[in-house]
């Protein structure tokens, strides 16, 4: 078992080649002490997952490992990581759980797996899941199937509280296309809409972790040619698209497609003196219209480090380009792309129109997020001998006016600016591009590349 299913924000492999029995039980194990440790009067840690096949299996030699450190189970079944998390700030018949795991392979291909992690309703994550990792992967001990647990009904109560919240939505003139992409937003999503009496269309709604029709990443344009077709009939508002586990949203008109920054910038003006935090690959229209009335803050990609910032900062929200939306207004600080899709109609219900307001914006390029593949051991080396050539940068290089280093290297130049990072998930670095036209945006692109292969 390699070391490397252990990563910054969650534990992801292949099944069954990294993620098999006896590894499985020891995550369950060594978790369920690390709670012990933490939270020492803790009796429970809810359990759900998606939609992959595998999933049901990798619960049981989960839930065997949490049984065998003296912990008990409350176990979901199949739904949306959001519902997941959820589980934290409810109460099941007297039971509270003290931590949560979710079993998800997220957007990844079907053949892979992983577990999305909180204790004591926080983010388990960077040194906390290393750790976990030595002790896992050092480990001889050996753990007996035990797949007792408790049944709890978390999706009901989910589906409740979202109803309740939005019951006073006035969307009648209006219907809304969704594409859950056979991910777990299926699981919820038809229900709710029902109940609020919202007239819409679903495709691709029943889970099938096979994922027949279309890859559950909305963040890729192949992914989203279905809804778009959809919304070329001009029967729908806006469309609605999902990843495998419902924590990322894509928002689409006929004419647009809303990135999470922009999405950002539309909710924060609904909130009072907003604060919202962004990640680093969020557009500085963004930051700087925010800015203007309430307070944007710039911090590092990946959900587990938004979840602590917006505690830090009791932010309104935060949202990342890639659809995670975490509201902290009215809600819980958790990315939930089934709640952000609910905002998102309360906003048309308001009076709201989207197309309309992204064309007041200021006109920008911004390339799509470009991926460079590398090494897990040369991907961070690469970021900071970049950080040491912009000190003294070639003759022929933009001017630059600053550097942020809060997550890679985000260089500002007169015109625009542009980001390199190392992604904490895969051996890749991360890449993206804006300026006030796209000429100008293609070559900082190609300066920064440049730069960065010499």
């Amino acid at each position: 078992m390699p070391k490397t299913i252990f990563r910054e924000y969650d534990i992801r492999g292949i099944f069954p080649i990294e993620l098999n029995e006896q590894t499985v039980k020891k995550i369950g194990f060594y978790f369920a002490k690390e709670v012990l440790k933490r939270v020492p009067t803790a009796k429970y840690i809810s359990v759900g997952y998606d939609a992959r096949i595998h999933s049901p299996q990798l619960s049981e030699w989960l839930i065997s490992g949490i049984n065998h450190a003296g912990l008990e189970a409350l176990f979901m079944g199949l739904v949306p990581t959001p519902i997941n998390y959820f589980s934290n700030f409810t109460n099941f018949f007297g039971k509270t759980t003290s931590a949560s795991i979710m079993i998800t392979g997220s957007h990844n291909p079907p053949e892979y797996n992983g577990f999305k992690i909180t204790i004591d309703k926080q983010p388990f994550f960077a040194e906390d899941i290393y750790s976990l990792g030595d002790k896992v992967t050092s480990s001889d001990i050996t753990i007996e199937n035990n797949i007792t647990s408790i049944s709890i009904d978390a999706k009901e109560q989910y589906v409740n509280y979202i109803v309740n919240e939005f019951k006073n939505l006035d969307l009648k003139d209006y219907s809304f296309v969704f594409d859950c992409g056979n991910g777990a937003a299926g699981a919820v999503l038809g229900e709710i809409l029902n109940k609020l009496n919202i007239n819409h269309k679903i495709i691709y709604e029943e889970p099938d972790g096979t994922f027949p029709n279309h890859h559950p990443d909305p963040s890729e344009a192949e992914n989203l040619e279905d809804i778009k077709n959809e919304l070329s009939s001009n029967k729908y508002a806006l469309g609605f698209a999902y990843d495998g586990d419902a924590d990322r949203i894509a928002v689409l008109s006929k004419k647009y497609n809303f990135k999470g920054d922009i999405l950002a910038l539309f909710f924060s003006k609904f909130i009072d003196k907003p604060i919202v935090v962004g990640e680093v690959k969020c557009s500085q229209i963004m930051y700087d219209i925010i800015n203007s009335y309430g307070k944007a803050i710039m911090y590092k990609t990946g959900h587990s480090n938004l979840k602590v910032k917006i505690k830090e900062t009791n932010a309104s929200f935060a949202a990342e380009v890639s659809g995670h939306i975490f509201f902290n207004d009215r809600y819980f600080g958790y990315d939930d792309a089934i709640y952000s899709t609910f905002r998102a109609l309360e906003l048309i219900s308001n009076g709201f129109d989207y197309d309309s307001e992204y064309e007041k914006l200021p006109k920008l390029f911004v390339t799509d997020e470009i991926n460079i593949n590398t090494t897990e051991e040369r991907k961070f080396k690469i970021i900071e001998e970049l950080k040491e050539k912009l000190l003294n940068p070639p003759a022929d290089f933009p001017i630059i006016k600053d550097i942020i280093t809060v997550d890679g290297v985000r260089v500002v130049f007169e015109d625009g600016w542009g980001l390199i990072r190392a992604s904490n998930t895969t051996p890749k670095l991360v890449t993206r591009f804006e300026a006030k036209d796209k000429d100008t945006a293609l070559m900082y692109q190609r300066k920064m590349l440049n730069l960065m292969e010499n």
